[in-house]
């Protein structure tokens, strides 16, 4: 099957291969050329069409997907979702860049992977490629030994006291959560997610045919005096909104807390980016506060990688056995060579090192990229997190800024992108992690020009 689009790869370009086809995709669905159900070439017969290795063409499958742009269907392929030409049906075509113009991103939720590999990823992978591997089959919920480290990890930064027996290592937050909805959801079952939001979470929701009640956030996260007592199920992101990046105060999470205690509710906590915050004291997790009422997930894919697919789930003991009973018949689950690299990054503090120097990197992205943007609109999110969000004037056309800052060169996403049904700002999602420190410096003097365009700078 021969892909239907004229895609173009620049490989002079500062961008990397996957992520200038991932914006051509989004492109290609976002004015329509790609409509909903259209199933995509796979991705070996992409990468062969593209004369590039299949690493690449898988790598902006996974993005897509990760966005909720996309999803796969077991035995069936990859098809464009339902979900994802989220803004109003009338718009002008995004074309994709042309060949001699240097795709610079700003997309949000990809970390800065450098040219040379971590040293304490090296260092593990080197350790388990001396090892034998087990003789049988691991256990469903995880390496046992994986599973004490972990408890002792998210004990130790995250405050939740919890043993191996309340773990579960998944392949990232996305798999968690499919298979937490598998295991505990009906169809017609209703499940809050906030407004604007994760579109993957969405996209799972749906998957699990599942009836989705839309719950407005704000600046500081999910509104919770807005959740309806029938809903027996709550997605929310406490450590840093997606997309807004607000930090749920604690006043909120103990009135969560309450409610789900009250409405007997299952609360799942995506811990998403809650290793990068920036001159303020960490949160407690919502699963310090009550571990029977809620599910927390936990990821690498902003610490190390998105494509390693490693993360863990963190529930009680109970729900844990459900879970991995449930997976023992499928075999879904990291490969060992995975689970025991990453068990001898946390045994040798490996993992700490590498986000501490993660860390200091994204603050001063994050100061930077404040400076730069802050003349042009309200910023927020800027506590935590690997992107910004950067609030509009009502008369600014997010999308059209979005596709006129393609054609200068940047990728960016509007915020539109992320609303369904509640009604907000316009505004842009402002990732700063991916791209070296030049070529972000670059990206937003580009972004400012564009903006100027749209909306002359505040005095």
């Amino acid at each position: 099957m021969e892909s239907s689009l004229p895609l173009i790869l620049d490989r002079t370009a500062g961008l990397p291969l996957h992520l200038q086809l991932a914006e051509q995709f989004r492109a290609a669905i976002r004015d329509g050329r790609l409509q909903a159900g259209h199933r995509l070439t796979s991705t070996r017969d992409l990468a062969r069409e593209l004369s590039v290795s299949r690493s690449v063409t898988q790598a902006a499958y996974d993005q897509l997907h990760a966005e909720g742009w996309i999803e796969g269907r077991t035995g069936a392929g990859t098809y464009v979702t339902d979900v994802a030409p989220l803004q109003p049906a009338v718009r002008r075509p995004v074309r994709p860049p042309a060949v001699e113009k240097q795709l610079l991103t700003l997309r949000p939720g990809i970390p800065y992977i450098s040219a040379t590999p971590d040293p304490g990823w090296r260092r593990a992978w080197r350790e388990v490629s001396t090892q034998s591997p087990p003789r049988g089959y691991d256990e469903a919920a995880g390496l046992p030994a994986l599973r004490e480290a972990l408890a002792e990890h998210v004990g130790r930064v995250r405050g939740i006291a919890c043993g191996p027996e309340n773990l579960l290592v998944t392949n990232g937050t996305v798999h968690g959560l499919r298979l937490l909805l598998a295991v505990t959801r009906r169809p017609g079952d209703r499940i809050a997610i906030e407004d604007p939001g994760y579109l993957n979470a969405v996209v799972a929701a749906r998957d699990h045919h599942l009836e989705i009640v839309d719950v407005p956030v704000d600046e500081d996260g999910l509104r919770v005096s807005e959740l309806p007592l029938e809903v027996p199920a709550v997605y929310v992101t406490p450590s840093h909104q997606y997309p807004l990046g607000g930090r749920l105060p604690v006043a909120r999470r103990n009135e969560l807390i309450r409610w789900a205690r009250r409405t007997g509710a299952m609360l799942i906590e995506d811990d998403y980016d809650s290793e990068f915050r920036y001159d303020v004291a960490p949160l407690p997790a919502l699963a310090q506060l009550d571990l029977d009422r809620v599910v927390h997930l936990g990821t690498l894919s902003k610490t190390l990688s998105p494509a390693l697919r490693l993360g863990w789930l963190v529930a009680s003991d109970t729900m844990i056995t459900r879970l991995a009973d449930f997976r023992a018949e499928s075999g879904d689950w990291p490969a060992w060579p995975m689970q025991a690299a990453l068990l001898a990054m946390l045994r040798d503090g490996y993992l700490d090192q590498s986000i501490r120097r993660s860390r200091r990197l994204y603050a001063d992205r994050r100061t930077h990229t404040c400076a730069t943007l802050a003349p042009y609109g309200q910023i927020i999110g800027q506590d935590a997190g690997l992107h910004i969000t950067l609030v509009l004037p009502n008369h600014v056309d997010d999308h059209q800024l979005a596709a006129d800052a393609l054609q200068a060169g940047v990728v960016i996403a509007p915020l539109s992108e992320y609303r369904r049904t509640t009604p907000g700002p316009p505004g842009l999602v402002i990732g700063y992690a991916t791209p070296s420190t030049p070529d972000l410096h670059k990206a937003l003097d580009i972004l400012v020009q564009v903006l100027q365009r749209h909306e002359p700078p505040r005095t």
